[in-house]
């Protein structure tokens, strides 16, 4: 029996029945789809967005149309081609010629078809390749363009989710809307026009009463059934959220052995994505019956008026032929129109999701006039500054201090009392809430955000690398640098030696945010990154936190001549590399509580001394040596 002492302190959590809350789920995946549903742009807000990016392209899309033109009146040709040839079947042997020279007309004219046809592929593919380039392009920037908040919310899974769909949505969109619609109504009116005039008004009544019937079935039912695609769309991009995300924390998951709750919630996604799927190729299936419902009905009676026409004596048979023909070749574009307008639908639902991420606002902007930084040894200043992430609870509480030209301070405090906001507030990734950041004099609000960071560098706490290369990730600093620039970077962060003893030296592969790297690697990685920078403006955020005391010492000396002539701001929580720092400031929970020297505030005897007599205390053992990845 188990006694009150022997349970855990903490009872392990039941894993979840990824079916329990599946009903619960689906309610509110439902109410998701229909709230985007009713917060959509609008069909025709989408086209009028996406016609700037056409304009430059007029001519070519205006002779794409001519020889759409063209391959329809060709098309046209053919059947009456195959009218006359059934009825000289019946001549003279001594006639012949005229038969063969029919055949080879109705040849020519299937050809020249297709050349049509394929010559407007020509001229038209770098309209919908370059069109969807662009705006996947200018989707792209101002992703990169939107404030730090906005990409601390997101997930990155959905968003490039739907960013692919939205860019092959342009291609398609432009391809199904100009070079089906228009050539299918065009080849209608053609074909109701030529019947009119050959026979009587009574075939372009069945002709037209068919379109009319199938193109109101087809609107109908496409526009009930998209709410289906929409809610696929949705659980489409939440499965490549949780797909995505488990795999960037991939050993997080490993750690916690939680792979089967990881495969349990993406099954969720996936679930409600099997659902949506389901149900719109149901909807599917009772679309197209209908479709060819109409058109078995309306082929049957051109069928019955022409058979009857020859009966009568009225028609010849190629008269029989001619409207079979044309039956044929209306109900092809027919069928195709029905699917390109779902398709249209599905593009304009993808594309609506890409021009949404638009809609985003950039929360810190330009303002008018704006000017650039210019200045190698500025003056930072913060003056009352108030911040908070969320308005109701304040991080920053009147924060001022001065940083004079290539100088040092240092900030020190607890973790959580807002060491690392004021990096990013002087980056401008968040305006402050109330009063001023200037250098030089200038308010940050007043400087063009570009300059503002092309003069600062920062080593941050947890370095994130790309998956490229050693030699990318350090020349990412100034990617125009010369080799010899970036080996003396990383010379000074002391990591060329170990490079060097790489197989693959620079273009060692660092894997997914840097992973193949230690944290002492990634971090002197980040410190070469930020000297090819050659910044007047160096931020050091727990630059050494993940190196060992020998690798610190080096480093820390190298750091220091770096500083040299820059103005630096160290952020740090070990005392002992911020002892040469001009002045020191203690933050407490947002306020700056002590300020001084290392010596003053030791002298003070007040937070700082404390702080520094336990570092002091603290046992020096050094970790053992991680064993180096596999290269």
């Amino acid at each position: 029996m188990t006694t009150p002492d022997e349970q855990p302190l903490v009872q392990p959590a039941r894993s979840p029945d990824p079916s329990a809350n599946s009903v619960a789920e689906d309610t509110a995946s439902g109410a998701a789809a229909v709230e985007r549903a009713a917060s959509a742009r609008g069909d025709l807000r989408v086209l009028a967005e996406l016609l700037p990016y056409l304009r430059p392209y007029l001519g070519r899309i205006a002779l794409a149309l001519l020889l759409i033109v063209g391959a329809k009146l060709v098309n046209l040709y053919v059947p009456v081609a195959l009218k006359q040839i059934v009825d000289g079947l019946n001549v003279q042997p001594s006639l012949l010629l005229l038969p063969v020279g029919l055949l080879l007309a109705y040849g020519a004219a299937r050809i020249g078809v297709t050349l049509f046809n394929e010559l407007r592929q020509v001229v038209f593919a770098r309209v919908m390749a370059r069109t969807s380039r662009q705006v996947t392009l200018k989707v792209f920037g101002h992703l990169l363009g939107l404030s730090l908040k906005f990409h601390l919310d997101r997930r990155t899974g959905g968003v490039a989710r739907d960013v692919e769909r939205g860019g092959s949505a342009i291609s398609e969109l432009l391809d199904w809307t100009l070079y089906t619609i228009v050539p299918t109504l065009l080849e209608v009116l053609l074909v109701t026009a030529v019947l009119v005039w050959a026979y009587d008004w009574g075939f372009a009544f069945i002709t037209l009463g068919t379109l009319l019937a199938y193109s109101l079935w087809t609107l109908a039912v496409t526009e009930w059934r998209t709410r289906f695609y929409r809610a696929a769309v949705e659980a489409d991009t939440r499965a490549n959220e949780r797909a995505v995300d488990s795999l960037l924390n991939y050993e997080t998951v490993k750690y916690f052995n939680n792979e089967a709750h990881e495969s349990g919630r993406y099954d969720q996604s996936l679930r409600h994505l099997e659902n949506a799927k389901v149900k719109s190729t149901q909807s599917l299936a009772l679309l197209n019956l209908g479709q060819s419902a109409v058109i078995a009905c309306g082929v049957s009676a051109m069928m019955w008026r022409a058979a009857a026409g020859v009966v009568a004596g009225e028609l010849s048979i190629g008269d029989l032929v001619l409207v079979n023909a044309y039956l044929l070749q209306l109900s092809a574009p027919l069928f195709v129109l029905g699917m390109m307008y779902r398709q249209v639908k599905q593009a304009l639902t993808n594309m609506e999701r890409l021009f949404g991420l638009l809609d985003q606002r950039q929360d810190v902007q330009d303002a008018p006039g704006a000017q650039p930084l210019l200045a190698s040894r500025p003056r930072l200043r913060f003056e009352q500054v108030h911040f908070g992430y969320d308005p109701r609870r304040e991080i920053l509480h009147g924060v001022s201090f001065e940083v004079p030209p290539g100088g040092t301070v240092a900030v020190v405090g607890h973790s959580g009392s807002g060491k690392s906001t004021l990096a990013r507030l002087l980056y401008r990734f968040y305006d402050v809430d109330g009063g001023h950041i200037r250098i030089d004099g200038l308010d940050l609000r007043e400087l063009t955000q570009a300059s503002l960071r092309a003069a600062i560098a920062i080593v941050p706490q947890d370095t994130v690398l790309f998956n490229d290369s050693i030699y990318y990730n350090i020349g990412y600093g100034r990617p125009e640098a010369s080799r010899a620039e970036v080996e003396a970077a990383a010379s000074a962060a002391h990591i060329h030696e170990f490079i060097e003893r790489l197989p693959d030296g620079y273009q060692t592969q660092v894997g997914e945010r840097g992973l193949k790297l230690s944290g002492g690697e990634k971090q002197r990685v980040a410190i070469a990154r930020a000297l090819l920078k050659n910044p007047a403006i160096l931020i050091f955020d727990e630059a050494t936190s993940a190196l060992d005391s020998k690798s610190e010492k080096a480093i820390q000396a190298a750091l220091e001549r770096i500083q040299v002539g820059r103005t630096t701001l160290v952020i740090a929580h070990r005392l002992s590399t911020v002892m040469e720092a001009d002045r020191i400031l203690v933050l407490d929970a947002g306020r700056i509580i002590e300020s001084g020297s290392h010596r003053e505030l030791l002298a003070a005897g007040g937070s700082y001394a404390q702080m520094w007599r336990l570092q002091q205390q603290e046992p020096a053992i050094e970790p053992s040596p991680r064993p180096e990845p596999p290269r």
